[in-house]
């Protein structure tokens, strides 16, 4: 796991799963770049609804791809960062509970 965003708003965690040697799985037993996410994903907090999600696969790459190109444009604020996060926790239906 690791914390790859955080503001008032939303906590963002990338999450991969790995082989034994260390390397990222990618299922057929290659090893895959640091840049990609094969297997695993991101868990979205959306701390203001108390709500979070977990994206993987595609979804996750098209998350990545949209903070990519959103960096390359110029340095993003933190309100458009909010803003850009904000379209995948629409889909957040999974409430917080402490355990």
């Amino acid at each position: 796991m690791n914390l790859v965003y955080n503001s008032d708003s939303y906590a963002v965690v990338q999450i991969s799963l790995e082989q034994a040697d260390g390397a990222p799985d990618d299922g057929e037993g290659a090893s895959a770049s640091h840049d990609e996410v094969v297997r695993g994903g991101y868990e979205i907090v959306d701390k203001m609804a108390k709500k979070g999600i977990f994206i993987d696969g595609a979804l996750a790459q098209r998350f990545r791809e949209g903070v990519r190109a959103l960096a390359e444009e110029h340095e993003p604020s933190t309100e458009e960062i909010d803003d850009f996060i904000a379209g995948y926790t629409q889909l957040a239906q999974q409430p917080l509970t402490l355990h």
